[in-house]
C-alpha cells in the first residue's frame, strides 16, 4: 500500500517532467465517475492527461493547483484533498438540486521542442494559422525552445433534478455552457461560449471528443462564430470532451518562447 501510494506521487511530482516529452496535443480534463448524482450522494472526479480522451489518471497534489473548486449558483467551495489522493476529487454532492461546475486550474508547466517539425505539426493540429511566420519574424531558434502552458478545466455534473447553468468563472481563458445537457428542457444541441480574457474568442477551434456508450471515441472540429459560440448536436448516452487552446508569445520571466492556455470541458448526454 505504501509502495502504491508513493508511485502515485512520485507520478504527480514528474508529471511536468513527462509531459515536456508529450509534445502534441495531450489534452487534460476531469472525469465525473458519475456525471449525475444525487443531492448529497457521493461524488468522485479523476483527473485525467492524454489523447484521444484516454489517458492516465494523475493524483491530487496541491502545489500543481492554482485554483480547484465547486460552484453552484452562487455559493462556491474549494476542493480539499490529500497528497495523492486518486481520485483527485472525493466528496458529497451539494444536498440540492442543481447544476454542479466542478473548476479547476493548474499551475504552470514547461515542455521543449526537441524538433522544428514537432512544434508545426501541433501549431496545425491545433489551427494557430500563422504561428510558424511569427516564430520565424521574431528570430527564435528552431529547436530545443521551450512552450509554457497552463490547464482551465471545467466539467458539469447534474446533482438530483440537474437544473441550473453554468457561470463565467474568472479563468483567463474557459468554455460558458450556454445550454445545460442534464435539464428537461435539452433540445440535443450543446452551445458554448468561448472565452478568453472575459472577451469571446471568435473564429476559434474546438476540438470535439466523442466517447460513446460502447467506449469508442469519435474526434471532431468546428468553429465559434463571431460571438465565440459553438453549437454542437450530441448524442444520448455519449461522454464528451471539448478543447481549446490558446497560442500567444511567451512574456513571463522563465525561458520560454510560446505560451499555451487549455481549456476544456466535460459533460455527459443523459440516456
Amino acid at each position: 500500500m505504501r509502495l502504491s501510494r508513493f508511485l502515485c506521487v512520485a507520478a504527480v511530482l514528474c508529471s511536468p517532467l513527462l509531459a515536456a516529452n508529450a509534445v502534441l496535443a495531450h489534452e487534460s480534463w476531469l472525469e465525473p465517475q458519475q456525471y449525475q448524482v444525487e443531492t448529497g450522494g457521493d461524488l468522485a472526479a479523476d483527473l485525467k492527461n492524454g489523447q484521444g480522451f484516454n489517458g492516465s489518471t494523475l493524483a491530487y497534489f496541491k502545489n500543481n493547483i492554482v485554483r480547484f473548486d465547486m460552484i453552484m449558483g452562487d455559493t462556491s467551495v474549494p476542493v480539499e484533498g490529500r497528497l495523492g489522493n486518486i481520485p483527485a476529487l472525493t466528496t458529497k454532492a451539494p444536498a440540492v438540486d442543481g447544476l454542479l461546475v466542478l473548476v479547476y486550474q493548474s499551475t504552470e508547466s514547461s515542455l521543449k521542442y526537441s524538433e522544428w517539425e514537432k512544434f508545426l505539426a501541433f501549431a496545425e493540429h491545433k489551427d494557430f494559422k500563422t504561428a510558424e511566420a511569427d516564430h520565424t519574424a521574431a528570430g527564435w531558434p528552431q529547436e530545443n525552445f521551450r512552450e509554457i502552458y497552463a490547464r482551465y478545466i471545467k466539467s458539469l455534473v447534474g446533482v438530483g433534478n440537474g437544473e441550473g447553468a453554468d457561470m463565467v468563472t474568472g479563468m483567463e481563458t474557459e468554455f460558458v455552457a450556454l445550454t445545460n445537457p442534464y435539464s428537461a428542457a435539452f433540445d440535443g444541441t450543446m452551445q458554448v461560449q468561448v472565452l478568453y480574457q472575459a472577451l469571446p474568442r471568435a473564429d476559434a477551434q474546438v476540438e470535439i471528443f466523442q466517447r460513446d456508450p460502447k467506449g469508442e471515441v469519435v474526434v471532431t472540429t468546428t468553429r465559434t462564430d463571431d460571438q465565440g459560440v459553438a453549437s454542437i448536436p450530441v448524442a444520448p448516452g455519449s461522454e464528451y470532451l471539448l478543447d481549446a487552446v490558446v497560442l500567444r508569445p511567451y512574456a513571463g520571466d522563465k525561458d520560454a518562447v510560446w505560451e499555451t492556455l487549455w481549456a476544456a470541458l466535460t459533460f455527459k448526454v443523459p440516456e
